[in-house]
């Protein structure tokens, strides 16, 4: 399966228009489907896992319930040509933090992104129009990644709570850079100690 790319920080912003949805404080599912079976496999960062692994196993039934339907008609009207899509996601409950879940909350997934086979990532436009039907990304701003808007995101002026993810181009050109708050740098300091940085941009 293929996996999600990783996402530079905030100090390799290429200053170029940009779309900014929020960053999801939850752990990335990614979901491959293929014209043929649809949805057929599901896995982690790492692995593939099943209905019975610990704490991801729930993930399947949430997203069967909310994705699979949705998402098998969107793929067959404009995806239709690719030989596998994958879809990706973010995995969290209420108290989720740095990848950790509280077994008690209710969780969810919001759909981030859609990789196309021997293609890339989809452009952020067609994120958005595409996939209008389904729960996604909140888009939070459209414009320039310059330094303010960098600085505003940081000091807390978006209403978000770890950050927001900034996207340009598609396939190949595709680019994706991270903003976090100070906010989250500061609980990551409370909660990890030496360690927070293995949890920062």
């Amino acid at each position: 399966m293929k996996h999600y790319p990783s996402v530079l920080g905030s100090t390799k912003c290429p200053h170029k228009n940009c779309f900014a949805f929020v960053k999801y404080d939850g752990s990335n599912l990614r979901w491959e489907w293929n014209p043929k079976k649809g949805f057929c496999k599901q896995g982690t960062r790492n692995q593939l896992f099943d209905e019975s692994y610990p704490v991801f196993g729930k993930s399947i039934e949430i997203f069967n319930e909310k994705y699979n339907d949705s998402l098998n008609r969107i793929f067959r009207k404009y995806y239709r040509n690719f030989q596998e899509v994958t879809a990706f996601t973010e995995f969290l409950g209420h108290n989720s933090f740095a990848g950790i879940h509280d077994p008690n909350d209710e969780m969810g997934l919001v759909l981030i992104d859609i990789w196309l086979y021997k293609f890339g990532l989809i452009n952020p436009r067609d994120f958005i129009n595409n996939f209008d039907s389904v729960h996604k990304a909140e888009l939070i701003y459209t414009g320039n990644l310059n330094q303010e808007f960098i600085t505003d995101v940081k000091e807390g002026k978006y209403n978000v709570i770890e950050g927001v993810v900034c996207k340009g181009g598609e396939g190949r050109d595709h680019w994706m850079r991270k903003i976090k708050t100070y906010e989250y740098l500061r609980r990551l300091k409370e909660r990890f100690s030496g360690d927070w940085t293995k949890y920062w941009e």
